[in-house]
């Protein structure tokens, strides 16, 4: 690259061992640009927002090209049309605006702009038609990755994306899904169903960072579910469905600038169970690969050492063969998409209703889970916690806000002990499950939802991650983290007989946890006492003080800061502290001191081992059950030290000891 840079020859290309009948079109991101020198961004979960300076070439099969969409400052991410007469693609037209979505003709002639004033626009596709059983017609819509909500990551890292879609025109613009930390690469599969790819920072209980798996959701937004998640890298993305029935898709464990990575693949008809790596890492760093009608890819490739571009190749997802295609050692040559007819897609119909501010959500049977059936039978799981994720924004000054207004007190980079901040949760209700495990409740659509299920001392057992219901969608599960390629019981649950209970308390009166305000004063009364300087470790004694730290630090007091110290690297940790663990109280050190056991259930790490230094006679322990249950909620919402304002505490109802929002 530096060669090229200098103006020197370079390199020579592979020779073309393949010719295609068809033309194709490809991005060219021009090579030794600064965007390639960037760290790893989000601890490597993340690819950098390239594309700057970028142009499409049309490359036809003699290997003569010719450069589209002339006169676009950067153009990329295109997509060919069912019938290949025209391709969607991304484009600014000064380097200074933003990116917006352009159609043009195959040939490059009648470009025009179909979306405006909307933030970042990225990554279109085609979508089959869409319907209602009472519309005059179906309609064709366009999915595009957006950043219009502008709300940050989980992480903090960046601005995050989700998928929208809109009419070929720009109109009918909607929000398609809702995870907080960021959709991407949309592609529309046989069935008219969106494959993308999803960031699912705490799935699963794996720490911090999580993964990004690859998720199935509608043209609509509805019915959003898991295709590859747990095996294999942890990072899964740039998904396409070949005509030989399989999902092919990069992956790695840490991205690098670009997100390449290893080529693997699982089959549609059983996508859970049938994971399989097709290339190793000797053979080079995989790119957009893109279905061919014979079941083959177009997949770019550089190798592993970054001392080349990115060049074209067919590749066999069945052998792991490729044959060179194209290069220009000057460019990154990505996204190389053929220009031929494909079958169009199913169509979809869709009962979402904006008239409706309001969806549903059913679950079968908690106790079906990814644990075995011994450890979590019937009758353990007594109550259902349901959160609502508030998505973060940053004010002039650069502090972190909520969506809603609030100040949440923490900055972009602010770490406590090296760990990023959670995204804000609030409660919406909790409500107690049925006998049979099932339980149906209306909760208010396109809105993050956290799912918690509890144990008799109001531990979150198993928790989900983001998902949601768009209006007037009846979205169901069958379990939690259940085996999603079984066929459930064939019985009608108890709680589909009756009205779904409705946890639609408006934003002002949803309930917030935090250590500033609810826990530190807990602590304050009946652990400072003994864990003060000199005293039992860890110290507890910092009161209210905050203490100001460096940089973009933010403000913690020294208690804070005792309880989630973790002893593990900033970069090797997976957010657990040496006291709290931030989502999982049964886990947490600082709990078994609270209730004189382990808590730990036999499917975590923890379960079994001696809890350190839990001592016979501990004032914490006198703690109310209501002081007890502040504790475990704050840790099970994420343990933050400063939560969304209220004007006031948790409002109780009269007679009956429950805060609002709690059921039964």
């Amino acid at each position: 690259m530096a060669a090229c840079a200098a103006g020197a020859d370079p390199q020579p290309p592979p020779a073309p061992s393949v010719r295609l009948d068809k033309p194709f079109v490809v991005t060219q991101l021009p090579a030794g640009t600064e965007v390639e020198k960037r760290p790893p961004i989000a601890g490597g979960m993340r690819r950098a927002p390239y594309g700057e300076g970028a142009r499409l070439l049309l490359v036809m099969p003699d290997l003569s090209t010719r450069v589209l969409a002339e006169g676009f400052a950067s153009a990329c991410d295109p997509q060919v049309a069912f019938d290949a007469a025209h391709i969607l693609f991304a484009g600014k037209k000064a380097a200074s605006d933003r990116w917006n979505v352009y159609e043009m003709a195959a040939d490059g002639s009648g470009v025009r702009q179909i979306t405006k004033d909307i933030g970042d626009c990225r990554q279109p596709s085609y979508q089959s038609t869409l319907y209602t059983l009472d519309s005059a017609q179906p309609w064709y819509q366009i999915t595009f990755v957006g950043n219009a909500a502008g709300a940050m990551d989980e992480y903090g890292a960046a601005v995050a994306t989700c998928l929208y879609s809109c009419k070929p025109d720009g109109s009918a613009l909607r929000r398609l899904t809702f995870n907080i930390s960021g959709d991407v690469d949309p592609f529309v599969m046989a069935d008219g169903r969106l494959l993308l790819a999803s960031w699912q920072r705490r799935a699963l209980d794996r720490g911090v960072l999580g993964r990004v798996g690859l998720f199935g959701v509608a043209i609509d937004g509805t019915d959003y579910a898991a295709i590859s998640t747990d095996e294999g890298r942890r990072i899964k993305h740039m998904p396409c469905a070949t005509a030989g029935g399989l999902v092919v898709f990069v992956e790695a464990d840490r991205i690098p600038w670009d997100g390449a990575g290893y080529l693997s693949s699982v089959r549609l008809r059983r996508p859970l169970h049938s994971y399989r790596p097709i290339t190793a890492e000797a053979d080079g760093l995989f790119h957009t690969p893109s279905p061919l009608p014979d079941g083959r890819v177009l997949v770019s490739r550089r190798p592993a050492d970054g001392t080349g571009t990115h060049a074209v190749f067919c590749l066999d997802p069945a052998t792991g063969r490729r044959e060179p295609v194209f290069d220009d050692p000057r460019y990154h040559d990505i996204q190389a998409a053929l220009i031929a007819p494909r079958p169009e897609p199913d169509g979809r119909s869709t009962v979402v209703s904006e008239k409706d501010p309001n969806g549903k959500l059913y679950c079968l049977n908690v106790t079906l889970a990814d644990v075995k059936p011994d450890q979590m039978p019937r009758g353990t799981v007594k109550r259902v916690r349901v959160l609502e994720g508030v998505p973060l924004k940053t004010d002039d000054a650069g502090a972190y806000l909520p969506a809603d207004g609030g100040a949440a007190g923490q900055r972009p980079g602010s770490t406590v002990n090296g760990i990023p901040p959670l995204v804000q949760r609030r409660l919406l209700g909790e409500i107690p499950v049925e006998e049979d495990g099932s339980f149906s409740i209306e909760i208010p659509a396109d809105t993050p939802i956290e799912l918690q299920c509890l144990d008799a001392d109001g531990m979150a057992l198993r928790s989900c991650g983001w998902i949601w219901a768009k209006n007037h969608e009846p979205r169901g599960c069958i379990g939690c983290h259940e085996d999603g390629e079984l066929t459930p019981e064939n019985a009608f649950v108890n709680a589909l007989n009756r009205a779904s209970t409705p946890l639609c308390l408006p934003p002002e009166r949803r309930r917030t946890v935090d250590f500033r305000r609810d826990v530190m004063p807990i602590l304050t009364r009946r652990c400072v006492s003994c864990h003060r300087e000199g005293g039992t470790p860890p110290r507890l004694d910092g009161g209210l003080d905050p203490v100001k730290h460096a940089g973009p630090q933010a403000y913690f007091n020294r208690a804070y800061e005792s309880l989630l110290a973790s002893d593990a690297p900033a970069d090797t940790g997976n957010g657990e502290g040496r006291f709290v663990h931030p989502g999982r109280a049964r886990t947490s050190p600082l709990v078994w001191q609270l209730f004189g056991r382990n808590t730990s259930r036999p499917w975590d790490k923890t379960a079994g081992t001696t809890p350190e230094n839990l001592t016979a006679r501990c004032e914490a322990r006198r703690l109310t059950d209501d002081e007890k249950r502040i504790v475990v909620e704050w840790i099970d919402m994420g343990a933050l030290w400063n939560g969304i304002p209220r004007s006031e505490g948790p409002p109780v109802k009269q007679g009956s000891g429950k805060r609002e929002g709690e059921q039964g």
